[in-house]
Formats: C-alpha cells, structure tokens, sequence
C-alpha cells in the first residue's frame, strides 16, 4: 500500500491506498515543533485504530509546505514503515510541465492538485484549493501549469479581523439566513461566505479570460464543499485532490524511487 502525506501550513493529511483505491484517510493538525517520535506514535495511533499494520506500507510519498518538517516526516517513515519516502520537489518527474518564471516557488501541493486536476478532466482547468491560503492553478488544455492566483483563506481572513476588532468575536463559516445579517454574526458569515464566493467567480472569470473560456473548475479543501455550494464558477468538489496527486506522481517515479 502507499501512503500519501501532505504536510499544510495547518493541517496534515494522509492516505492510505490500495491501487488507486484510496483505502483510508485522515487529518491532524499541523505542529511545526513536533519530533520524528511524537509523528511516529500518532501514525501508529492512526494505523491501529483502523486495524492496520505499518508493515502493510510498502511506499511512502510527501509533499511540504513547512520545511521544518519534513526532516522530520522522512524520518517518521523510515522509523515506522521502513521506506525512505519520495519527496515531491524540482528534481522529480510529475509528467506536467511548469510554466512560470521560478518553478522552485511553485509549492508541491499546488503541482500536486493540478496533477490530479488534468488527470480527471482531461483538458483546460482551474484548481481552486481553500486552505491556509486560496490557491487558484491554472492547467492549460495540453496539460501544462501556467501559473494561478494566491490569496488569504477565509479562515485566515476571518482570524486577521478578530484579531484587530475589539468588539467582533470569530463565528462558524456557515450559510446565514439571509445576505443582509441582522446581527454581528451573521453578518460576518455573509460577508465571509458570500463575499469570498464572489471573489472567487470573479477571478475565475478573470483567470479564464487568460487561461481558456471553457476551463473548467474544481475545488478541494476544507472550506471547498461550503464555499462551492455559493458560486456560479465551481463545479466539482474532490476532497482528496492533492493525495490523489501525490499517488499519481509517486506512480510516475515508481522506477526511479524503488
């Protein structure tokens, strides 16, 4: 079995597939100051709650946005599931080219979901991925990355005004009852969900624009279900994009990794 890990500025998800199956999931919260043991006895945790053994990994693949850990990952799967992990950085074969100016900036998540992206849709696309940041990657229709938008993620939006109002208190991104709030908090989740929906149908109308007028859109992240259901623009939600990606590209350097 392999197993995908993508390690996020706040959260940590992992899966666990047979094939292509994607046999198990999880999520934990990203700590930049944890040890290869302490990441060791929560995988072990993980593994045996779903009565799995670590011996049944017989691959490893990463991708890092928070480069203190990831000395720390690869060496919680050599202690754990004997395998040195492939690392998604410059230096490997993702079949996608890149097409932006400095292709070490491009963070391998972002390579990662726009792997999986043209895998599923086959032509022109826009991945639009709600994490710590939104990230918005364009594939182009013969499968190239040709570079996005970056902007800060709702909860991040949401955090930074907390923060700085004295009198506004951090609320559940959820569907108020209507756009106009008739009280504090459902006036920030108007303004966080149907403003951020409409920021993100107006930049893909821009990205396409540029891109390619019949891209098409999809999202993934832990917002994407509930940000997709107020735009125009977003058509499928995968949740499970970048370790879907990460499968594919471990596949396309299985020769090479082995």
């Amino acid at each position: 079995m392999l197993l995908a890990i993508d390690i996020g500025n706040t959260n940590i998800a992992l899966g666990l597939f047979d094939g292509e199956k994607l046999d198990q999931h999880w999520r934990i919260g990203t700590r930049t100051h944890a040890t290869s043991d302490e990441c060791a006895v929560t995988l072990r945790g993980l593994f045996d709650l779903a009565a799995i053994r670590p011996d049944a990994v017989g691959a490893a693949v990463i991708s890092c946005v928070v480069p203190s850990l990831l000395p720390i990952f690869e060496r919680t799967c050599t202690k754990l599931f004997r395998q040195e992990p492939l690392v998604v950085n410059p230096g490997i074969r993702t079949g996608m080219k890149i097409r932006v100016d400095n292709p070490r900036e491009v963070g391998a998540d972002r390579i990662a979901n726009s792997v999986a992206a043209y895998d599923l849709l086959g032509g022109a696309a826009i991945s639009i991925d709600f994490g710590t940041a939104t990230s918005f990657d364009c594939i182009s229709a013969g499968g190239e990355f040709v570079g996005g938008a970056i902007v800060p993620g709702v909860l991040v939006s949401l955090e930074g005004l907390v923060a700085s109002a004295s009198l506004i208190s951090s609320v559940e991104i959820v569907r108020p009852p209507a756009v106009i709030g008739r009280n504090t908090t459902h006036c920030l989740q108007s303004g966080m969900l149907f403003g951020y929906a409409g920021m993100v149908d107006t930049m893909v109308l821009r990205l396409r624009e540029e891109l390619d007028p019949a891209a098409e859109v999809l999202a993934t992240g832990g917002l994407a279900h509930v940000i997709a259901a107020e735009t125009e623009s977003i058509t499928r939600v995968e949740p499970f994009l970048t370790l879907r990606g990460l499968r594919l590209i471990y596949e396309r350097n299985r020769g090479e990794h082995a």
